[in-house]
């Protein structure tokens, strides 16, 4: 392993500054990118995928940690920089230029189990995170996933509201979705002036390993469900669901008062009421 510049030197060597445009707040404390590195567990000679690396502050982290690093940049200007780490850890890391919301990650991966650890983009987090919980296209029933855990860096509200538990106003799809058949955990807290340049918000690590999934539970509809119910929050579920067919009636059935607001509603419950539907389907 060769000894590497500190984070800031490279970053000016290579004219690197955080883009608004991408989402991009980069960390250049290598004691707290170690501790993200370590919430996981041992990775050693094991496979993770880091969706936008940036300059490589976390990736250095994951490769100390002797992981086998695939990297996700869609930033021209970082590569040079990750090109570097590549030499400095030979056969340890592998960077590919392109967009993580277009390509097949689990083909990515070869097919084999792997570890997601990254400081996501802003501007994507959520979208991949949903994508990932979610399944492969075509295959939602398809459980457990490939993915092992997921360890990622959110705005802190977001972190919140994957995390939150029913009856609050962070209570809603993301926390159903992190939740019915995966566990999730805020991991820890990143203060916003631990970034350059700081955002104007907090951050925070989420860690998401996947759970047994309930049995005769179709994905799509459960997601169709928490889509319908949060996305009419302030309206009773008599209301709110009145777009998925039968719906209403299964609620009544399953003894959940229609008269109910989604955000009062369990994750145990929805679940319930997705395995009726999924019955009568």
């Amino acid at each position: 392993m060769a000894d590497l510049p500190p984070l800031r030197e490279l970053i000016a060597r290579h004219g690197l500054s955080a883009s608004k445009a991408l989402g991009q707040n980069f960390l250049f404390d290598e004691q707290l990118l170690d501790r993200i590195a370590a919430v996981p567990g041992d990775l050693a000679g094991k496979q993770v995928l880091e969706v936008g690396p940036g300059p490589g502050g976390l990736t250095r982290a994951l490769l100390r940690a002797g992981a086998r690093v695939t990297a996700i940049e869609m930033d021209r200007r970082c590569l040079p920089a990750l090109a570097e780490l590549e030499d400095a850890f030979p056969g340890q890391l592998r960077v590919i230029e392109g967009d993580a919301l277009k390509l097949d990650h689990a083909e990515l991966m070869g097919g084999e189990p792997f570890a997601v650890l990254s400081n996501l983009p802003y501007n994507v987090g959520t979208a991949l995170f949903v994508r990932w919980l979610a399944g492969a296209k075509g295959s939602e029933n398809a459980w457990p996933p490939l993915w092992t855990s997921l360890t990622l860096m959110f705005q802190q509200e977001v972190a919140q509201r994957i995390v939150a538990q029913p009856g609050g106003s962070a209570y809603g799809r993301l926390a159903v979705l992190a939740q019915w058949r995966s566990r999730a955990k805020l991991a820890m807290k990143v203060h916003r002036s631990a970034f350059t340049p700081p955002p104007k918000v907090m951050s925070a690590i989420v860690h998401v390993e996947p759970a047994e999934m309930p049995e005769g539970v179709d994905a799509r509809l459960l997601e169709r469900l928490t889509e319908a119910a949060f996305g009419q929050r302030r309206k009773m579920l008599r209301q709110s669901l009145k777009g998925v067919p039968g719906a209403v009636a299964a609620l009544e059935a399953i003894g959940i008062d229609p008269q109910r607001r989604a955000e009062t509603v369990t994750v145990g419950e929805f679940v319930t009421l997705a395995r009726a539907l999924t019955a009568e389907g």
